[in-house]
C-alpha cells in the first residue's frame, strides 16, 4: 500500500508542461541550493543527500548528488546519492563526498570532493546603535551555542569615575547630520571581509538606508585573490611582497555555473615571503551581470579592490568563521 502511494505521488510529480509557479521563492535550510526544478519551471530547494527525489524534485548539483533511480528503469522515484570524489577528514572522522555534518553547534558543513564548505547556523544580523540600545554587543549566554545581544551603557565606570567606551565591536558610519531623514537616522555598516582568501566569497553589511528606514542585510561578491594564482613567482627582487597586482588579461567571473557578460581586469591582493598576509584596503562595489545555461540573466553586485595593505595581523587557521564576519574593510565607496 506503501508503495503505491509513492508512485501516485511521482506519477503527479512529472512534468506537464504547463508552468505554476508560486509568487515567491521557498526559503531554504542553511547550506540547502536554491535551484531550476527538472521541469525548468520553478525555483525550488534541491533535494539533498538521502532524501526522496524524481524528475521534478532534482538533487542539489552544487554537492554533486544526483538521482539514483536504480532498476527497473521505469521506477520514477529514487534517493539523491553523491557521484564519486574525494572524502573530507575533519576532526579525526572521514566524510563522503555530498555528505553533510555539523563541525559544531554553530556550523554545517558540507564534503565536496575533498574540500569542506561550511554555513552558520547561528544568526549572524548586526544590530545597529538606537536611543534604547546605544551600545550593542553580542554575549555568550550559558547553556546556548549561539551568542546574543545585550545593550550596554554608553558609560563605564573607572578609577577616574564615569568615562566613555574606547572599544566598539561593530564600527558604523555615521551617524552623519546629512543622512537625517524625517523620523529615521540613516546608519550603515561597513563591509565584512571576503568570507574566502581566495576564489569567489560574499561580504555582507546592513543598513537602513530605504524608504522604510527597516534594517536589511546587503552581499555582494568578491575575489581577495584566484586560488592557485603563484603569485610568489612575481615578486621582484628584493621585494618582500606585491601588494595590489593586476590581472594581465581580461578575465569573466563564473558563479555556479553562469558567466559574467563582460570582461574585467581586476585588481587582487598580492602575498608577502615575510609571514605578511595582503588585504583589501581600499574597495568599491559595481552592478554585474551573469548569465547561466538555461538563459537565465543574473544582476550582482562585486567588490573590486582599489588597493591592499600588507600586515602581519593575520587570522589564524582557527579564526577563519569568526574573520568571514568581523574582520571589516575600509574606504568603500559604495
Amino acid at each position: 500500500m506503501a508503495g503505491a502511494v509513492l508512485i501516485s505521488n511521482a506519477a503527479g510529480q512529472e512534468c506537464s508542461g504547463q508552468c505554476s509557479c508560486p509568487s515567491a521563492p521557498p526559503r531554504c535550510s542553511p547550506g540547502v541550493s536554491l535551484v531550476l526544478d527538472g521541469c525548468g519551471c520553478c525555483r525550488v530547494c534541491a533535494k539533498q543527500m538521502g532524501e526522496l527525489c524524481t524528475e521534478k524534485d532534482v538533487c542539489d548539483p552544487h554537492k554533486n548528488l544526483f538521482c539514483d533511480i536504480g532498476a527497473p528503469i521505469s521506477r520514477r522515484i529514487g534517493v539523491c546519492t553523491a557521484r564519486e570524489g574525494a572524502s573530507c577528514v575533519f576532526g579525526g572522522t572521514v566524510y563522503k563526498s555530498g555528505e553533510t555534518f555539523q563541525s559544531s553547534c554553530k556550523y554545517q558543513c558540507t564534503c565536496m570532493d575533498g574540500a569542506m564548505g561550511c554555513v552558520p547556523l547561528c544568526s549572524m544580523d548586526i544590530r545597529l546603535p538606537s536611543p534604547d540600545c546605544p551600545m550593542p554587543r553580542r554575549v555568550k549566554v550559558p547553556g546556548k551555542c549561539c551568542e546574543e545581544w545585550e545593550c550596554d551603557s554608553p558609560y563605564k565606570d573607572t578609577l577616574l569615575g564615569p568615562a566613555l567606551s574606547a572599544f566598539r565591536e561593530e564600527e558604523t558610519y555615521g551617524p552623519d547630520p546629512k543622512m537625517m531623514r524625517e523620523n529615521c537616522l540613516v546608519q550603515t555598516t561597513e563591509w565584512s571581509a571576503c568570507s574566502k582568501t581566495c576564489g569567489l566569497g560574499i561580504s555582507t553589511r546592513v543598513t537602513n538606508d530605504n524608504h522604510e528606514c527597516r534594517l536589511e542585510k546587503q552581499t555582494r561578491l568578491c575575489m581577495v585573490r584566484p586560488c592557485e594564482s603563484q603569485m610568489e613567482q612575481s615578486i621582484k627582487k628584493g621585494k618582500k611582497c606585491i601588494r595590489t597586482p593586476r590581472v594581465s588579461k581580461p578575465m569573466k567571473f563564473e558563479i555556479s555555473g553562469c558567466t559574467t557578460t563582460k570582461s574585467y581586469r581586476p585588481k587582487f591582493c598580492g602575498v608577502c615571503l615575510d609571514g605578511r598576509c595582503c588585504t583589501p584596503h581600499r574597495t568599491t562595489t559595481l552592478p554585474m551581470e551573469f548569465k547561466c545555461p538555461d538563459g537565465q540573466v543574473m544582476k550582482k553586485h562585486m567588490m573590486f579592490i582599489k588597493s591592499c595593505a600588507c600586515h602581519y595581523n593575520c587570522p589564524g587557521e582557527n579564526d577563519i568563521f569568526e574573520a568571514m564576519y568581523y574582520k571589516k574593510m575600509t574606504g568603500d565607496t559604495a
